[in-house]
């Protein structure tokens, strides 16, 4: 930013970006607020700390919500009423209820959709390790022979490719859904309508509604995130769908990792909100003034491919949306958009990985233990990759020379 690089004191700096675009109280969550210069420096700077202080194996751990989120799921997160949505029960007891009121019919058909799309779903996982690999390389500084940096252009096409897949895995899901909803009878319809959307007080704690045993692991997975995908899209709007949380993009970096590991498999298990916010900070504060640059410069730097985002995931949530109300969508203008997608994402990761790259050089091995401290996670450790939140035998990775750039 123009304005920074006037001012050499760094913790105005920091501030600076820090104090710009805040949000008022009664929008707290919104996709203004998810995009501002304060949510998105704590952010970069939180993965920057995971990215600084984990490893390989934390870099591919991913919720499974993360993929596909075109539904408005995130935002009934956050805007709940009840402040339960970062519990691990919150997606459960929606899911539930959702199950409750649909009936057989309705219900096999996410079965279904599940059985057609749990390998799609694990390869899409699959699909993210090389991308972390080469970041890890990136960071170690083990270049191919005759490369000294990543490529650009390359990185932004496999990012590409990655949500070609998750759009392709949402035009299907929205496609089922609205089926769904045009089979809801008046009945159905009053049930749903007494869980309010964005309040969780309003979702009775109901038994399962499934019988998980009658399908593989993998599927019973998918089967809970459609039924509360559902329900949200069913209750939200063009605008919960198009909504992200800041840590929605370059979610390559192990963040997720540190802030997820000791909730995963834990009932009634509540993630803080002021995490990734006092880590980012705390992070920032243990840099010096050259290393924190390359961290704050990161808001300005990606500020047009975040607008980019934002207009992209809207069309892409208009279009889907068209199932609902009886109508067709058009897959081939969905999968070029979330190609285009991304290619966005692809540069943000591309600019974080470089430029985290660039302060690991400098740390001094007190900055090191510094950071391993602020990690916050002691006793939890990685010992093989994830898909999503799931650990997997270190499978076989494909070399990512293709991911550098070549020499001059």
């Amino acid at each position: 930013m123009q304005a920074m690089a006037q001012d050499n004191n760094p913790q105005k700096k920091t501030e600076h970006i820090a104090n710009r675009s805040q949000p008022e109280k009664h929008h707290r969550y919104s996709i203004e607020q998810a995009t501002s210069d304060r949510a998105q420096l704590n952010t970069i700077a939180f993965d920057g700390l995971a990215f600084l202080s984990g490893d390989f194996n934390c870099d591919t751990f991913l919720p499974p919500g993360k993929v596909s989120d075109f539904f408005g799921f995130q935002y009934m997160r956050d805007v709940d009423g009840a402040a339960m949505g970062h519990n691990t029960d919150f997606l459960t007891r929606i899911a539930n209820n959702t199950l409750r009121i649909l009936n057989d019919e309705q219900k096999a058909q996410l079965v279904e959709l599940g059985k057609s799309q749990a390998t799609r779903i694990h390869d899409l996982a699959l699909k993210r390790l090389p991308l972390i690999q080469a970041f890890c390389r990136n960071l170690a500084g083990d270049f191919p022979t005759g490369s000294q940096s990543l490529n650009r252009a390359a990185v932004t096409k496999y990012t590409s490719g990655i949500f070609e897949l998750s759009g392709d895995l949402a035009f299907q899901r929205a496609e089922v859904y609205g089926k769904i909803l045009s089979s809801l009878t008046d009945a159905q319809k009053a049930e749903f309508t007494k869980l309010k959307f964005g309040d969780s007080r309003t979702w009775p704690d109901v038994p399962e509604a499934f019988d998980k045993r009658t399908v593989s692991h993998p599927v019973h997975v998918a089967m809970m995130t459609y039924a509360s995908e559902f329900f949200s899209w069913y209750a939200g709007s063009v605008e919960s769908d198009t909504y992200f949380c800041p840590e929605g993009h370059g979610t390559y970096f192990g963040s997720f990792y540190m802030k997820d590991a000791p909730a995963v498999h834990q009932k009634n298990y509540s993630i803080s909100t002021a995490l990734t916010g006092d880590s980012g900070e705390a992070f920032l504060a243990a840099l010096n003034p050259t290393q924190r640059e390359q961290v704050t410069s990161l808001v300005e730097l990606q500020r047009r491919d975040l607008q980019d985002i934002v207009s992209t995931r809207r069309a892409v949530a208009m279009e889907l949306r068209q199932f609902m109300s009886g109508g067709s969508a058009s897959k081939e203008k969905v999968l070029k958009l979330c190609r285009h997608y991304g290619e966005l994402d692809g540069e943000l990761s591309f600019y974080y990985a470089t430029h985290f790259a660039e302060v690991n050089k400098t740390l001094t091995s007190e900055q090191r233990s510094a950071l391993k401290k602020l990690r916050g996670i002691e006793g939890f450790s990685a010992k093989s990759p994830f898909v999503y939140a799931d650990p997997i035998t270190a499978p076989t990775i494909p070399k990512t020379d293709y991911l550098f750039s070549a020499a001059d």
